[in-house]
């Protein structure tokens, strides 16, 4: 059998950065990453209520809006630093979001000697990323298209972006058959066993009626 690794993590320190800078003492260091978490997990989970709730009210928005790609903490003495990168920031540029996402940010936290500083930075080629393709893949299973034609439409995507190759694979119970499968299909060059090739990789899960469906999708940016 293959041995798997995640490609970002066998490519930290050569193509690919750490989203998190900050520097702890190795008795307190679990409890930076367990805050680490948590300002995720709040951004996150704001934005989903956010979203649900432009949706009650019928406002038209894109498959992969407001979708993060990543998060990016940087922590000083007196100072946390965050930077979001969104590819459609339109929830999060609304007047007195940014103060209210900060509130809950530090009630999870509970960081009293320190300043908190939000930003929020647009992705430029946004089908460059793979967390925004699994969402429009993900947005177009949910009003029941086929899983083929979502694959194809999000190569197609990326047709726009200057990648040099695609490779999306679904896995679950494809269709509502009884029996789970996986069903992949790729376009260009795809060299996961080079260090130097600079590859994003995302795992997204789907809720479906049919059972919870895996998406992954990786994307060869550039090589080095």
């Amino acid at each position: 059998m293959g041995q798997k690794i995640n490609p970002l993590g066998f490519r930290l320190g050569t193509t690919q950065n750490h989203h998190s800078f900050w520097f702890a003492q190795p008795k307190n260091y679990s409890e930076g990453l367990q805050e680490d978490k948590k300002i995720r997990n709040c951004i996150k989970n704001y934005i989903q209520k956010n979203r649900k709730k432009s949706s009650n009210r019928k406002i038209e928005s894109d498959a992969s809006s407001e979708v993060i790609t990543h998060i990016e903490i940087q922590k000083e003495i007196d100072t946390i630093h965050v930077i979001i990168h969104i590819g459609f920031p339109n929830l999060l540029k609304k007047k007195g979001a940014i103060e209210e996402l900060e509130k809950d940010i530090q009630k999870e936290v509970n960081s009293v000697n320190q300043k908190l500083n939000i930003a929020i930075e647009k992705v430029k080629e946004p089908y460059r990323q793979p967390n925004i393709l699994a969402e429009y893949i993900a947005f177009q299973l949910k009003n029941r298209v086929s899983f083929r034609k979502a694959m194809k439409k999000a190569i197609e995507l990326t047709k726009k972006a200057d990648i040099k190759g695609v490779k999306i694979q679904i896995a679950g119970r494809l269709g509502g058959k009884e029996i789970a499968r996986a069903e992949c299909i790729k376009k260009g060059r795809l060299p996961l066993q080079t260090i130097r090739a600079k590859i994003d990789y995302c795992c997204y899960p789907i809720r479906t009626i049919y059972g919870v469906l895996g998406v992954k999708i990786w994307i060869f940016v550039e090589e080095e």
